[in-house]
């Protein structure tokens, strides 16, 4: 690991829209690759790294609860899309000889292993990418608490998550031209303001445990290895509050 990069450990949390590139649904694999091999360029630079991925490029739990469908239902077919997500990644990772690992929530051992804290740790230690898939295993929490819950018990030093623009702002920058971009926020103003960068829960959990939260563009070629080396438009959510 070299002196510019800050974090020994992170986890990357990716939105499952991230996953479907200029396509409507889906997964579109030209996408999944070059996202797996900016993955490879953070770990060959000494960073262990896991991963949470969601599920809107699939499956959404919470639009399918509001046409009528019990939550819970909805939401386990969401995680279960999550593994979808985990399995397309790990295939990519592997293709260019990163030793991957999905360990989801929910067991299902004929395709990836269960989620064991201790055994996801070894696999870090080995320097393996672990996917976290299925979320929490449980409905009513989203990926985004999920991937707080994986960086707490992980120990990871940061989250960063990966979205569709450069940082947080204070309104959707593709509705609003008055949209106002943040560096730097604290946990306490994103609840107070009420961004909606991540659910509540996911805040408060970061919070409590001070893990930095870094929202970059996933889009942008490139930008993951940029915000590892401290360099890169992103926003940057900590303490001081």
């Amino acid at each position: 690991m070299t002196d510019a990069l800050r974090y020994k450990r992170i986890l990357l949390k990716l939105s499952g829209e991230a996953l479907m590139g200029e396509s409507d649904y889906g997964i579109d694999l030209h996408t999944v690759k070059r996202i797996a091999t900016e993955i490879k360029s953070v770990v060959a630079s000494g960073v262990q790294v896991c991963l949470v991925v969601g599920a809107g490029n699939i499956y959404r739990g919470l639009a399918a609860a509001s046409e009528g469908m019990d939550r819970a239902s909805a939401d386990y077919m969401g995680m279960l899309a999550t593994v979808m997500n985990a399995v397309a990644l790990q295939n990519a990772l592997e293709e260019i000889e990163v030793p991957t690992r999905v360990q989801s929530a929910i067991h299902m051992s004929a395709v990836c292993e269960p989620y064991i804290r201790r055994r996801a740790l070894r696999h870090m230690e080995k320097n393996r990418v672990v996917i976290f898939a299925a979320g929490t295993g449980n409905p009513f929490f989203t990926t985004d608490t999920a991937a707080a819950l994986r960086a707490a018990e992980m120990s990871c030093e940061a989250l960063l998550k990966g979205t569709q623009v450069d940082g947080v702002y204070s309104a959707d920058p593709k509705i609003s031209k008055d949209a106002v971009r943040y560096d730097r926020l604290s946990h306490l103003e994103v609840l107070q303001k009420d961004l909606k960068v991540m659910d509540a829960t996911a805040i408060s959990l970061c919070r409590e445990n001070q893990i930095p939260i870094i929202v970059f563009s996933i889009r942008e070629s490139g930008a993951f290895a940029d915000v590892m080396n401290g360099n890169g438009l992103c926003t940057i959510i900590s303490g001081g509050e």
